[in-house]
């Protein structure tokens, strides 16, 4: 069984709903999921040939502001975490 890349990130709480919607603009490019709604942590899981699409859009919203400290971690799901 093949598993998503793992990604979390900071979004301004301010411009979240902003940043969701466009997210989900792109069909089938990730599944996002707030993880700390108090803090603005999302996590993000990625199907591995589309990564490169998604690090660029995310480098976008970092020049920007509305991401921050965006890094890839271990895919906790297959880490044996549950959702």
């Amino acid at each position: 069984m093949l598993y998503s890349l793992y990604y979390q990130a900071t979004i301004l709480r301010n411009k979240t709903w902003f940043f969701v919607a466009i997210m989900r603009s792109f069909e089938n490019l990730l599944f996002d999921r707030a993880v700390d709604k108090e803090q603005g942590i999302f996590e993000f899981f990625i199907a591995p040939e589309l990564e490169k699409y998604f690090l660029e859009i995310m480098s976008y919203f970092e020049a920007t502001g509305v991401v921050t400290q965006l890094k890839k971690m271990p895919n906790r799901v297959q880490a044996g975490e549950k959702l």
